[in-house]
């Protein structure tokens, strides 16, 4: 029986230490099931593993492609996939990570089905965000579907325009559409989630953010710059820093306004995790507890597997 470790946890909690520190137990490798770092020219800002940790342990799905091209949590569902059932062949476990809920839930038990969307319903919708901005199409969710409201990604304009098309077009709430009907894997996943006191993750949060100023996001920003209107830079630091250098916010006020929005992104992704099911939480500095609860897990499942078999 195969196994696949899922890390999941919110922004700055330290998810690439703890699956570097699993892959490296198990020699193994790791799947990154972040929506961002899979972009080769954004790296300062979506806060990459290291050179050192990506030599350390092999990781995939960093770097994947570019962000002129369209890449869709289906399209990484069918990649990752295809990648795990390989890995699978000369591996017993692997580890799957990343800040991205839609990714990592694409692999662990596929996407929902959704209705086709009404065209000038799409291009209404782009207007109202090239008009009135990504506020406006907040207060539309929060009217047409509250609960997604409560969940969704509200930095994202393009997972607004995705949920508020779906909505309009149907009559229907985007989340009425998202059940929690899991395809059949043929592989077992163990989920662990990391936890920190709040007061302590939000310092961490704005610490990194500090750093990557430091490490000169600012410029990697102003390179990008030409290309701010593309989906892959529609994300909280580069939207931001764009609106500094358009003059219409201090560099202060732009790295206040990063440090408060990955503060609501984080709860927002805490919110997500809470949700889902058959996932145990530790605090990330406890490495050998996680590696006993993924040996239970393990042992667990062969029995059962060696149950069914009889």
């Amino acid at each position: 029986m195969k196994f696949l470790i899922a890390v999941a946890g919110p922004t700055a909690i330290g998810k690439t230490k703890v699956s570097i520190a699993l892959a490296r137990y198990y020699n193994s490798e790791i799947i990154s099931a972040d929506a961002r770092q899979l972009y080769r020219e954004m790296n300062i800002g979506t806060a990459k593993p290291l050179h050192n940790e990506l030599n350390s342990i092999t990781h995939h799905f960093i770097n994947h492609c570019s962000i002129h091209q369209a890449y869709s949590a289906g399209d990484f569902e069918k990649e990752a996939l295809l990648k795990i059932n390989y890995l699978f062949e000369s591996h017993d476990v692997l580890v799957i990570t990343g800040g991205s809920g839609l990714f990592m839930r694409a692999v662990l038990q596929g996407l929902n089905e959704f209705p086709s969307v009404n065209k000038q319903v799409q291009h209404r919708l782009d207007d109202i965000l090239k008009s009135q901005g990504i506020i406006a199409l907040q207060n539309l969710l929060r009217d047409y579907d509250p609960k997604y409201y409560e969940s969704a990604d509200l930095n994202n304009p393009r997972r607004l325009l995705r949920a508020l098309s779906v909505s309009i077009s149907s009559g229907k709430p985007y989340s009425s559409f998202k059940t929690n009907d899991v395809q059949p894997r043929n592989f077992q996943v163990i989920k662990i989630g990391l936890y920190l006191d709040r007061n302590i993750l939000y310092h961490r949060i704005n610490n990194r953010v500090d750093q990557m100023m430091q490490d000169g996001f600012l410029q990697e920003a102003q390179n990008l710059k030409p290309f701010a209107h593309l989906n892959a830079l529609q994300t909280v630091g580069y939207q931001e820093l764009f609106d500094h250098l358009d003059g219409k916010l201090t560099l202060p006020e732009a790295v206040n306004l990063i440090k408060q929005h990955s503060r609501n992104y984080a709860k927002r992704q805490l919110t997500w995790l809470r949700k889902e099911k058959d996932i145990t939480w530790f605090h990330p500095d406890q490495i050998q507890e996680m590696i006993v609860f993924v040996e239970e897990s393990r042992l667990k499942g062969k029995i059962i597997e060696g149950s069914m078999t009889h």
